[in-house]
This record gives C-alpha cells, structure tokens and sequence, in this order.
C-alpha cells in the first residue's frame, strides 16, 4: 500500500468499498499488462503500481475492457527523443497497443496532483479515445444520444482554446490546441486534477467529461491535499532532463 498512498492521495477519498474495487482493479491492471524498461531501466514494482494508478483511475466507472487494446507500457528513465524530431517527449500513445512514458514525467505528474498537468492520465486518455478506432478526440461513448452533445461542447470549447490559448492563460493547458485528440486527454487532466475549477469555469465541459468517466470528482470527501511542488520557469526542469523547465515540461504552460 505505500505506493498507492504515495502516488494515489485521491484514494483516500474514496468509500471502503470503492478503494477495494479501486486495488482490486489495480491488480488486474498490473497482472495483465507487460512492463518493459528502455534505456536501462529496470521496472520495478514501484513504477509497475504507480503507472497503473494513472490508468485506472481514468476507468474506475467504466469497465476495464476499454483498455484490452493496450498491451505493453514502455518506460524511460530520463526524457527522451527520436531521431530527426525537435523537443523532448514525455510520452506517448501508440495505435497498435504501446504506451511509452518518461518515468521523470510519471512521478512528476502523480505527485503534483492539482496542477493540471499529468503525463501518465494524458497517454492513458488516449488509449481511451482509439477504444473506438480512432484519436479523434471522441472515445465510445456510453450512449448513442450523447455524441451530439459531446461533439457540440467539446468542439466549441476546443475552437476556444485554439483561439485563446496563445494570448492568455487558460484552464487548459495550450497543448490542448494541437488537435481533437488533443484536447481531449489535456481536459481530462483538468478533469482530474482541477476539477473544482473546470466545473466553476467550464461547466458543460465538466458536465459531459463527468458523463463519460462516471464521477464527479469536484465534490469528492474533501482531505488534506498533497503539496504542490512550485517549479520556477527558469529553474532545472525537475524531470532530469538538465533542460529549464520552461524549454521542457513547463514549455506548454
């Protein structure tokens, strides 16, 4: 239990019988997956547990299957890239079942869990969105009379963003902008991480994503939140990277 205490403090938020379902299906997660390190890695049970936090969190009410299409989880010990691409890649989310993560980005994200800014929920979203067949920002949806509205509230606010997210700070974060499928998993870090917020800000935004995820985590038992690490724009990027932050992880905030 240390590493869920440690990684997960929303866990102690959740009934008895919800935190027993929640470790249940953290089992089966870790049980069914397979965990490669890259890099000279070596996966151990603490990252084996605190990724899978992430990914079950996100699936808490809806039925695990949703991620029968993901079979390995990747993890590097540092930042990495690939050849002939600019910037430093904290994760991704392949289609053919692979999820890649940046362990630095992983802690960084779990550990920090009002900061609108969380790796491992950012690629486990989009895992979720090809559920379906496709990144395009809309995953299967639990009914047929919900992806018009889905559509129309994602799609506009996503519009907004693009339209906004260059000139003033926003609920989401910037990296939202990209595409579709991006803003989809950027919201879903919102969602998770700053809920209050988004429901305030945001509210049909909030309404349909709590649709979706089946929960509504803004009026979740208050407890005594894990403190925030502020990290300067022009400080060392806490990722290891050697980079400042704000040419690394901080450079879509």
């Amino acid at each position: 239990m240390p590493h869920v205490r440690r990684y997960a403090p929303f866990f102690a938020t959740l009934p008895a019988e919800r935190q027993e379902r929640f470790l249940e299906r953290l089992k089966v997660f870790v049980w069914e997956k397979q965990f490669f390190g890259a890099g000279g890695l070596e996966v151990t049970d603490e990252i084996r547990v605190a990724v899978s936090i992430a990914a079950v969190r996100l699936v808490q009410h809806l039925d695990l299957s949703a991620y029968d299409r993901l079979t390995e989880i990747v993890v590097y010990p540092y930042v990495y890239g690939h050849p002939g691409r600019d910037g430093a890649i904290l994760g991704e989310a392949h289609s053919f079942g692979t999820v890649v993560l940046a362990w630095p980005a992983v802690q960084q994200g779990l550990l920090n869990p009002s900061d609108g800014h969380d790796t491992a929920v950012h690629e486990f979203a989009h895992v979720l969105d090809r559920a379906d067949g496709a990144f395009d920002g809309t995953p299967e949806l639990r009914a047929s009379e919900h992806y018009r509205p889905w559509g129309e509230v994602l799609g506009r606010r996503y519009l907004e963003l693009k339209a906004t997210a260059e000139r003033k700070r926003t609920l989401l974060r910037a990296y939202g902008a990209t595409n579709e499928a991006e803003f989809f998993a950027v919201a879903t870090e919102s969602f998770f991480e700053k809920p209050a917020r988004m429901r305030e800000q945001a509210a049909d935004l909030y309404a349909e994503l709590s649709r979706f995820y089946g929960c509504d985590p803004a009026a979740a038992t208050a407890v005594e939140a894990a403190p925030v690490v502020e990290v300067g724009r022009n400080d060392p990027c806490p990722c290891g990277s050697g980079r400042k932050h704000k040419r690394c992880c901080g450079r879509d905030r």
